[in-house]
Order: C-alpha cells, then structure tokens, then sequence
C-alpha cells in the first residue's frame, strides 16, 4: 500500500482564519490593551551623563599660585593633574561617600516619604539608590579607534529626567568639594611637616653653634693663661720672631690679641650672628610659618559633556511594548482558532 502524504491546504486555513476574524481581532486588541497597561506599569528609567577627561590648566591655576611659594621653599605636596583625577575616579566610585551623599539628598528622603523614618528603611533605599550610580572608562583596549586621550562617563538613573540630571550634577560637585578638602589637608599636613623638620633641624644646628662658641670661649682663655706665662704680648710675627704655635691653644696673637679676640667671643649673644647658612634656614623657616593657605578653587577634572538632561527614557518605549504585545495576540489567537477548527476537523472525519 502506497503511503499517504498529508499536504497542508493553505486555503482552508486563511479561510478558518478569516471566518474567525472578528475573535482573533478581539484578542489582538485585548494584548494589545495589556501591553499598554504594562507599558504605563514598567518602572520608568532615565539616565543622565557627563562625560568628563583629566584636568587642564585652567582648572587647576588657582592650586597651582597656592603652591608656588611652598614649592620654592621645599614643600612638596605630590599634586598634579593626574593625581587629581585620579583622587576624583576613586571618591566618585567610594560606596561610603555615596552613602554619605544620599543619606542628606532631598532626593532620597523624598522616595523614603518620611523623614522620620527607620534607619533600617532609610540604609535600604540609600543602597538602591547609590548602585545606579555608574562610571565606565571610555577607553576600550579592544578598539583602535579609541580617542586620543583618557575619558570617562558618569551616569545616575532616576524614575524622573529632571532629578537624574540633578542628582548626577549634585554627586558630582559634592565628590570635587571632598578631592579639595582632601588635597588642602594633604598641602597643610605637608606644610607642617616640613616646618617641623626645619625646626628640629635648626633647634640641632643652633645647639651645635653653642658649643662650637663655648668650646672657643674655653680656648681662648687657656691661650691666654699660656700666652701671659710664656711673656708673650704681642703677635709673634710683627717683631719678626718664628715660634712654633701650639696646636691645642694657639699664642700666635699674644696676650693682647687673645684677650681682645676673647671679648669679641663673649660678646656675641646670638651665635648665629656670624653664620650665613644658619641665618637662611631660620629666614625659611619664618617664611614657612607665614604661609597662610585660605580657600583654593579648583576642579580636579575637566567636562567634556555637562550632566545630560535625558530626553529619551530607557529601555523599550511604549509604542514597541504595544506592538509587541498585539503580535502575541495575533499569533495566540491565530493559533487558538487553528487548534480548534483542527480539532473540528477530526471530529468530522470520526
């Protein structure tokens, strides 16, 4: 017996359709009412962006004339662009300070409804808050196309455009105000320190001068016992007499000599009266105490692109959502109406 070959009537199934038109149009339209009510039910998401690169000069003069006078006195702080927006990257990525930031953000107490509410409730929505938070590197070590100098973009998403953007600019300028408060500690810290150095140091110099004048003192007025015992008065070389001078307390000036050489040595109140180096140092010093370091305005980075106001929100819009969900009707009820009449079918031919 030859075997049956089932062939698929394409007519007889566009008419089944087509006689069920009014049901399978039906329920298209009741998906597609569905995926409207889920299109205005989906969480809405708005992403704002700033895209910002390594600062430039213009962003860090005002640093850089508070750091002359320093550096010319030998205050190094290790401060320079990059080190700058490095600082930034990494504070703008610190979970504590996005805590730190969100838990005074009207934003947040405003999703939180009430501003006595529990710290349990509060630490919740300030943890769902701060991961929307996001910085991605421009570069992609993958491309070759990659633009030719270091950017990154920062992005926070919001149920509202308004409040990304304003949320986004707000972190942003709080993490710039915490790199300055941290550089001006770093610049005080360092500034201390080297006045602490410069004192210790001339305090050690200063006692070394002291004995250095006390040991002087000592020799002089043994110089001069041995000069008076030996009846030498004048210097040895004005009346032409060669004496071999004694290394360990010298009688070439004579008692005269030593004597007025051991006034002028008592005289001397500041022993640092007569040395230049030691006079500098203490000149440094003073100018290193003067050093007054008041408000310093600067950027640690520099915007390539402001805090966007988001203008498309994300994911599928409702339009696609609506289509989509009338696609699935069509094919849900097309296929109910095949499945059916299929069934009918069989039903007919038992």
């Amino acid at each position: 017996m030859a075997p049956r070959h089932e062939e698929i009537d394409l007519l007889s199934l566009m008419s089944t359709l087509y006689a069920a038109k009014k049901q399978i149009i039906t329920i298209t339209l009741l998906f597609a009412l569905c995926g409207l009510a889920v299109s205005f039910l989906l969480p809405q998401k708005w992403t704002s962006e700033a895209i910002i690169t390594p600062p430039e000069t213009a962003n860090i003069i005002g640093l850089r004339r508070a750091m002359v006078d320093m550096t010319v006195l030998g205050v190094d702080a290790n401060i320079d662009a990059g080190s700058l927006y490095n600082m930034f990257l990494k504070k703008f990525d610190s979970q504590e300070l996005r805590e730190q930031f969100l838990a005074k953000s009207p934003y947040v107490q405003a999703l939180v409804k009430n501003a006595d509410v529990d710290k349990s409730a509060l630490y919740r929505a300030i943890s769902n808050v701060s991961e929307k938070f996001k910085a991605v590197n421009n570069i992609d070590p993958k491309k070759t196309d990659n633009a030719p100098y270091s950017s990154w973009t920062l992005s926070f998403t919001a149920p509202d455009a308004e409040a990304a953007q304003q949320v986004l600019k707000s972190y942003v300028e709080f993490i710039a105000a915490e790199v300055n408060k941290d550089v001006i500690s770093n610049v005080k810290t360092a500034l201390e320190l080297k006045v602490a150095f410069e004192k210790n140091k001339l305090a050690l110099d200063r006692t070394a001068l002291e004995n250095d004048h006390n040991v002087n003192l000592e020799r002089l007025g043994y110089s001069l016992q041995v000069a008076n015992a030996a009846g030498l008065k004048d210097p040895v070389y004005s009346n032409g007499q060669a004496v071999k001078d004694d290394p360990d307390y010298s009688i070439a000036l004579g008692s005269r000599g030593i004597s007025e050489k051991l006034k002028i040595e008592q005289s001397i109140k500041d022993v640092a009266q007569l040395n230049a180096s030691v006079q500098n140092r203490d000149h440094i010093l003073r100018s290193l105490e003067a050093v007054k370091l008041g408000e310093i305005d600067f950027k640690p980075y520099q915007f390539q692109m402001q805090p966007s106001l988001p203008l498309k929100k994300d994911g599928p819009g409702k339009s696609l959502i609506i289509v989509l969900a009338a696609l699935v009707g069509l094919i849900v009820a097309s296929g109910m109406v095949l499945v059916r009449g299929a069934f009918a079918s069989r039903m007919d031919i038992d």
